[in-house]
């Protein structure tokens, strides 16, 4: 039941994980969350996919997060008539909207959006970046350009304006289809790919009719101009540095992915580090020493969870890829420096009286010898609350609401734990006791912080802290309020 770690682990499913037997073996190594990419499969694979990781959950008597991941509004080019072409360093090219196959000189791009937003000097940049493309003159349907950074380009590739917020909707018609089909089947997270502006987010939550939380993919550099504003109407954040990598220099990605974890903490949403972490596993069954660095300085940044794609989906070593991540996550956080890096960033938040109990618990945590802090939640906000103060001893998030557990398992430090719904505080302290003894948190001889609000089952009402022993008289004894 216990992970030996407080980073979380996401893990893509795919032709390599698809079965009972794999994707239990993938929890089982350390995966907390399963990643559905709805850019790939049909619904009826993603459906058996799903079905499976609920009978695990089932099985296992554990809460699991799903997430399902929609595939944005990809702009591509059309195809060739004589296969892929060589574009050379200064020569024109023209992308316009004919349909007609493309050749050396032009190449339909079919996103009209495109051509109205351009304007001369903008870049292009073609086959994740491998060939740069500058507007020369352009119109609403077409756009005349040189080759900056030559290279080949066939059929399909695609296309990024890194310069230009397109005025394309970040939901595209497979995109709402994906949401109401993902919705339905009862995932508990939608990541949003592309996002650009706050509306984005805005548009998808009143789709999703709170069925599922909304996560933000920072993938464009509209987004990081705009994240604040898109920070504030999102639950969680994904720092997905392929496209970002792509749109921005590489060298602004690291210094980005910095500010945003760490806007993210003390917004207390939960953020995933993503894109090629252990990418050299999809072929090799060890990673290299770059990425296990790259993988430490996510966890070393205090990211609430770390992100396997092609390496679980359709690498060769899925279950040795979460199993390396496990491994380097347990690593990193025992080393002395960890706790320093994660403290020294830490911000204090006093704003309100749960912001008091949640960091009044972190202190007592640490200044006496308690062996967890165990939150009552039907929203999870407090969950979410006591993990921005980042404890040094485990959360053990207590609610009546299945969606809540398996929403919180995206959560640093937390670990999941149905229980019946309280009335009294008593019967909740009673019932922390009880989890953190069960899971081999605490023993009998041991203390524990519970935190809950009354009134009883009223989200947002945190305001009450109790350190109680784990003495066996306490379960099954009335003992005055």
């Amino acid at each position: 039941m216990r992970r030996l770690r407080n980073v979380k682990i996401v893990a893509t499913l795919g032709p390599a994980s698809s079965d009972y037997d794999t994707i239990r073996a993938l929890f089982e190594a350390g995966a907390d969350v399963f990643r559905l990419n709805m850019s790939h499969g049909t619904h009826d694979d993603i459906a058996a996919r799903h079905r499976i990781i609920r009978k695990i959950e089932a099985d296992l008597d554990r809460p699991i997060a799903i997430l399902a991941d929609l595939q944005g509004p990809k702009l591509r080019v059309g195809t060739f008539a004589n296969g892929p072409v060589d574009l050379a360093e200064g020569q024109a090219f023209r992308l316009d909207l004919d349909p007609k196959d493309g050749d050396a000189t032009r190449v339909c791009l079919p996103h009209r959006e495109i051509f109205e937003a351009l304007e001369p000097g903008a870049s292009l940049l073609v086959n994740d970046g491998k060939i740069r493309l500058k507007v020369v003159t352009c119109g609403p349907d077409f756009a005349n350009c040189t080759v900056e950074v030559g290279g080949a380009i066939s059929n399909r590739k695609g296309v990024n304006v890194p310069d230009v917020v397109l005025p394309l909707a970040a939901l595209s018609e497979k995109d709402r289809k994906d949401l109401e089909f993902a919705c339905e089947l009862g995932v508990d997270w939608l990541a949003l790919s592309f996002v650009q502006r706050a509306a984005d987010v805005t548009e998808a939550r009143d789709l999703a009719k709170g069925r599922a939380s909304i996560l933000s993919k920072i993938e464009k550099p509209s987004a990081v101009k705009s994240f604040a504003e898109i920070l504030a109407v999102s639950d969680g954040i994904m720092v997905a540095r392929g496209d970002l990598g792509v749109e921005l220099p590489v060298q602004a990605v690291p210094p980005i992915q910095k500010r945003l974890v760490r806007a993210c903490r003390a917004a207390a949403k939960p953020v995933i580090v993503a894109t090629q972490m252990l990418e050299s596993m999809i072929e090799s069954p060890v990673p290299t020493r770059a990425e296990v660095s790259d993988v430490a300085t996510a966890i070393y940044e205090g990211a609430d969870a770390v992100m396997l794609s092609a390496e679980s989906a359709a690498g060769k070593y899925p279950i040795e890829a979460v199993t390396t991540m496990n491994n380097v996550a347990i690593s990193v956080e025992s080393d002395p420096t960890y706790r320093e890096v994660i403290e020294s960033s830490r911000r204090a938040e006093r704003k309100t009286v749960a912001d008091g109990i949640v960091a009044a618990a972190r202190e007592i945590a640490e200044t006496t010898d308690i062996k967890a802090i165990c939150c009552f939640s039907q929203s999870g906000t407090t969950v979410g609350l006591v993990a921005r103060e980042r404890p040094r001893v485990p959360i053990i998030a207590l609610t009546p609401l299945v969606a809540t557990a398996r929403r919180l398992c995206l959560t640093w430090g937390t670990t999941c734990v149905m229980t019946e719904e309280q009335e009294r505080f008593k019967g909740a302290v009673i019932s922390a006791v009880r989890a953190a003894v069960k899971y081999d948190f605490a023993v009998e001889t041991d203390q524990i912080v519970v935190t809950a609000g009354v009134p009883f089952n009223v989200p947002g009402t945190t305001n009450i802290l109790r350190v109680a022993p784990c003495m066996e008289r306490l379960i099954y004894r009335s003992e005055p309020e």
